[in-house]
């Protein structure tokens, strides 16, 4: 019966062709991805760059140290944690390597709590929650949404050995308050991976079960280039009931194919939008250098490391909704590395996992800048609520016309902006494409300004009830303006 529900739902979020109607009904859906969109005339997808809100956290404790990084924002009611491993050299294992702990109650200023857990150096004075290697290295919790979870198990965790440990995998953690954890078994429960980066799990609410990403290595797009003879890093993926017992472990399709390393996924059920998967990856692309090893080494950074590590990295954002396809639409950098060059340093500007609401309309990703130079730090990124991306027209105008959809309720509502003479109107037409009278373009109420949420209306009409449950598309014309998200409620 699980199987055939977990079916059910995707087969209603998927459709078998590009003519059958997407059932939506009252969820918030983002333009992220051509899901939606049937037809596209003067207008096109556009990531949207987040506002850079300044840094928010060094690595200057001696048990953080300029290694530091792999980091997991999580958001529950009035407090944000984070979760950061602290490394003072790349080369360190054992307790050099820890897990780091801080705390904020707005998302934005953050502290480090004197928990007095584990001692460093003589002292019980740090934020550190765990030391054991080489689960320090990787270690990724979540907050665990399942109905009817045990209140012991509210957070879950992976976190384990490295590809080059025989027997190695990643294990599984449960904890009460997110501080205090114990292992759920002593032998790893995903072993079929490489396990050198951020892996990660989450309870799907859209999927009725665990699911978990991680880092594998897939074919080599060419074996003439040197780098990439051990094929590309890439990203596969586990279900589990249990969080236990991990099966259908598959590596990740993507659309367009991959052609790039991903160093880390930060695959995450978007928080307005669960059937949502939204990925702010880390590409990796090795033996490409933007510094020299003396420049590197004018930074601070260790010049064993310079010689060693000769990269670069940008974060990318990419979408699935079926969990299994990362839909590439942008394949731009989300925040270009920049003028700074410690950004150029090999390993810097990995995400962190998860975006988090920080403000009544604002949302935010963090960033971990300057990887192995003092000064290393994470850094806070904000867009407006939705606002990853959208659908722009540019000052000629043009228009997009939706997929036929099926909704449930009664009011259209939009997230836009517009230019000051720019505009937005909107026509619903049935399935074949023929305007709906009272819903015409003609009927349309213009549309400027910039809003979150705004409830599109036809003349004095907003009631959209006698068209629930039917086949609708929605044709947008649009001039100077950006779509952002769509949903029909009350």
């Amino acid at each position: 019966m699980k199987t055939f529900i977990r079916l059910l739902l995707l087969l209603l979020a998927i459709p078998a062709n590009a003519a059958d109607p997407l059932e939506i009904g009252s969820r918030l859906e983002l333009f992220v991805d051509h899901h939606l969109v049937e037809r596209f005339e003067g207008t096109a997808l556009k990531l949207n760059p987040p506002r850079d809100e300044g840094e928010v956290l060094r690595f200057d404790r001696p048990w953080e140290g300029v290694f530091s990084g792999y980091g997991t924002v999580l958001h529950e009611g009035d407090r944000y944690r984070l979760y950061y491993r602290g490394k003072p050299d790349f080369q360190s294992d054992g307790i050099a390597e820890v897990v780091c702990y801080a705390e904020s109650s707005d998302g934005i200023r953050w502290e480090r709590p004197t928990l007095g857990l584990h001692e460093y150096e003589g002292s019980r004075d740090n934020n550190i929650i765990l030391t054991e290697s080489p689960i320090a290295h990787n270690f990724s919790p979540f907050l665990d949404v399942r109905p009817g979870v045990p209140a012991e198990e509210r957070f879950k965790a992976l976190g384990g050995a490295i590809h080059k440990n025989p027997g190695g995998g990643l294990l599984a953690f449960a904890s009460a308050d997110g501080i205090h954890w114990r292992k759920l078994s002593e032998k790893p429960v995903i072993t079929a991976g490489a396990f050198d980066s951020q892996n990660l799990a989450f309870w799907s609410t859209h999927e009725g079960r665990y699911v978990a990403y991680f880092r594998t290595f897939t074919a080599g797009v060419s074996a003439a280039e040197e780098w990439r003879l051990d094929g590309l890093r890439g990203i596969s993926r586990a279900v589990s009931d249990d969080f236990l017992t991990w099966s259908g472990t598959s590596p990740m399709r993507y659309e367009p194919a991959q052609t790039e390393h991903f160093y880390t996924n930060q695959t995450h059920p978007y928080f307005r939008a669960p059937h949502l998967y939204l990925a702010t990856a880390a590409r990796f692309v090795p033996g490409r250098n933007a510094l020299s090893i003396e420049e590197t080494v004018a930074l601070g950074v260790p010049e064993r490391y310079a010689k060693v590590a000769r990269d670069t990295t940008d974060p990318v954002l990419l979408s699935s909704r079926d969990g299994e396809t990362y839909d590439q639409t942008f394949r731009e950098s989300l925040v270009p590395p920049g003028l700074q060059p410690e950004r150029w340093i090999s390993r810097s500007n990995y995400p962190l996992l998860n975006l988090v609401q920080t403000g009544p309309d604002e949302m935010s990703f963090y960033i971990q800048h300057d990887y192995g130079a003092p000064s290393a730090h994470v850094r806070r990124y904000s867009w407006p609520l939705d606002r990853i991306a959208s659908v722009s027209a540019g000052y000629e105008g043009g228009e997009f016309v939706t997929r036929p959809l099926v909704f449930a309720g009664g009011r259209l509502h939009l997230n836009f902006s517009t230019s000051a003479v720019g505009s937005i109107r909107i026509e619903i037409q049935d399935e074949k494409g023929t305007p709906i009278p009272g819903f015409t373009l003609e009927d349309s109420t213009e549309l400027i300004g910039n809003r979150l949420d705004h409830v599109a209306t036809w003349g004095e009409r907003d009631d959209l009830s006698t068209l629930a449950g039917k086949a609708v598309r929605l044709r947008f014309l649009m001039k100077g303006a950006d779509v952002y998200a769509m949903r029909f409620g009350e």
